[in-house]
Order: C-alpha cells, then sequence, then structure tokens
C-alpha cells in the first residue's frame, strides 16, 4: 500500500457558496471557519456568499481559500485520514505548510492575509493576465514567451500545459503566436500576473513578515513550489522566492510519486489538481474534497485502498 498526500489548490479555484456544505457536514471544518472569523471577520461570508467578482480579489481570494481548504483537511483528519506528505499549488502552498504542522493556523493565515494584500497591490501596479497554454511542450511555450517584452511560463503543470503571465499589451499577440504554433491560450480568473518578476515587490516586501512569524519544521515532508522538492532547513528563504518563481507542479508530482505516494486528495474547491495528476500519471489515485459528498467518498475509499 502506497502512502496518501494532501494537495491544495491556489487562485482559480475559488466559487461563490464554497465551504458552506463542509461547515455544515463537519463540527472540525465548522471551528476551523470560526478562527477565520475571529481573524478576520465577515471571511465565512465572504466563502458561503460573496459575489465572484469579490472573490476574484487576490486580498479576498487567498484568505477565503486557504480556510476552505483547511477546513476539508480539517474534516479528514476528524475522519480518520492522516496523509504522510502534503503540498500546495502557489497560495495553496501556505495550506500545505500549515497543514503540516509547520505553522498553526492564525500563523498561516496571518500570513495568507498579508500575501494576498501584498500581491493585489504589486498587480494593481504591474497590470497583467494569465493563460494556460495547451497542446505545446514546455520548450516551445519558453521559445514563445522569449519572442514578447513581458510574458513568462510561470507555471510547469503537466505535460503539454504551461500557464504564462503577461503584460495586457503583449498577451493578446502571444495568444495568436500560440494558435500558429498549434497550441491554444485559455485565460486564466486570476487576478494578476502571479510567479513572474511582477511580483518581485511583493516578494521583496513579504520576505520580513516570513522573518517575524513563528513557523517550525513541518511535520511531513512538504513540498516546495520553487525546486519541487521537499524543504530541508527554514522554508522562509523558498516561500519569499515563490512569489516571483515558476511553479514547478509537475516535478512535485513526480517527486511524490517515486517517494511512494500513489493516493492524491486534493484538499478544497475545484478539481483541477487533480486532473493535473492524472495527465502525470494516470496510475496514481486521486480524490477531491470539496464538500459532503465528495468527502464522504474520499473517506470510504481512501481509507480502504
Amino acid at each position: 500500500m502506497g502512502q496518501i498526500a494532501f494537495v491544495f489548490p491556489g487562485q482559480g479555484a475559488q466559487y461563490p457558496g464554497m465551504g458552506l456544505d463542509l461547515a455544515e457536514a463537519s463540527p472540525a471544518a465548522a471551528a476551523v471557519f470560526r478562527m477565520a472569523d475571529a481573524l478576520r471577520p465577515g471571511t465565512s461570508e465572504q466563502c458561503f456568499g460573496g459575489s465572484r467578482e469579490a472573490l476574484q480579489e487576490t486580498a479576498n481570494t487567498q484568505p477565503c481559500l486557504f480556510t476552505v481548504e483547511l477546513a476539508a483537511a480539517a474534516a479528514l483528519k476528524e475522519r480518520g485520514m492522516e496523509p504522510a506528505a502534503a503540498a500546495g499549488f502557489s497560495l495553496g502552498e501556505l495550506a500545505a505548510l500549515t497543514c503540516a504542522g509547520a505553522a498553526d493556523f492564525a500563523v498561516g493565515f496571518q500570513l495568507v492575509c498579508r500575501r494576498g494584500a501584498l500581491m493585489q497591490e504589486a498587480a494593481e501596479r504591474n497590470p497583467a493576465s494569465m493563460a494556460a497554454v495547451v497542446k505545446l511542450d514546455h520548450e516551445t511555450v519558453e521559445q514563445l514567451c522569449s519572442r514578447f517584452d513581458g510574458v513568462y511560463p510561470v507555471n510547469y503543470n503537466c505535460p503539454g500545459q504551461v500557464a504564462v503571465a503577461g503584460k495586457a499589451a503583449s498577451m493578446e499577440l502571444f495568444s495568436a503566436a500560440v494558435k500558429a504554433a498549434g497550441g491554444r491560450a485559455i485565460p486564466l480568473k486570476v487576478g494578476g500576473g502571479f510567479h513572474a518578476p511582477f511580483m518581485e515587490e511583493a516578494a521583496a516586501q513579504f520576505a520580513p513578515v516570513l522573518a517575524a512569524a513563528p513557523l517550525k519544521q513541518p511535520e511531513i515532508p512538504l513540498y516546495s513550489n520553487v525546486t519541487g522538492l521537499p524543504y530541508d532547513g527554514d522554508c522562509r528563504e523558498l516561500l519569499t522566492r515563490q512569489i516571483c518563481s515558476p511553479v514547478r507542479w509537475e516535478a512535485i508530482i513526480r517527486h511524490m510519486l517515486a517517494a511512494g505516494v500513489d493516493t492524491f486528495v486534493e484538499v478544497g474547491p475545484g478539481n483541477t489538481l487533480g486532473g493535473l495528476i492524472s495527465r502525470i500519471d494516470n496510475s496514481a489515485r486521486v480524490f477531491g474534497v470539496s464538500d459532503r459528498e465528495s468527502l464522504a467518498r474520499c473517506i470510504a475509499e481512501g481509507l480502504t485502498c
């Protein structure tokens, strides 16, 4: 029998009403929402009843997603499922960090709130958008990006899919070049050009916030977006770089598989990460937990794998 890993999604997974069913189904999940509301009043209300537009604002997206993801993880642990490893995509890395015991909920939540505010400020100063490029290999996407001013490969998601961030003035021409090369550029519902040089100022401002945070060593292997490998030593430097560095998601999953993980649970809204994992290795077992029904299914099947 292999190991179970919890994986936590990033921005773009949010949707109105997320987390409400979990809070009603799980006392542990409901307790997480209460903790979030004590630190940032109105967080539950935004998750349960906020508009799509409000949830897309980075300063709201990050604390709301973090809360729903930690609520889902709490519901899983409440029912006896413990991960052997953890990783998160972009924002999700802070949720993974907290789930892995490197930060308590209050510390993780406050980091996410500050990170979200800094990234939104950087996005407003440096207008940019993101798109997922499909049907082209990584090298081709890198070559296409190099032809345009202010367009960067930022998320290496799986074979045949790389997300890019770029200046608005360049993205239309870039998308046309992708189409001419046989690929397709799909706009992403995020509020800025993340994991690119557009975020360098946010990373610099986040560094002292991390330096002051009481972080501990994770209790289970925790994989870094920057390296694709488990953290070894203080995570602060890599978490700072993560804001303006590409996410090496495919590398993370391949290293997890090599370490003995064969079951992945996407903890929180959406099913994007599960789809990417299946494309990286279709023999991996993949579950998602975002509501009462998926929680029950994951526990019933995941604990008997």
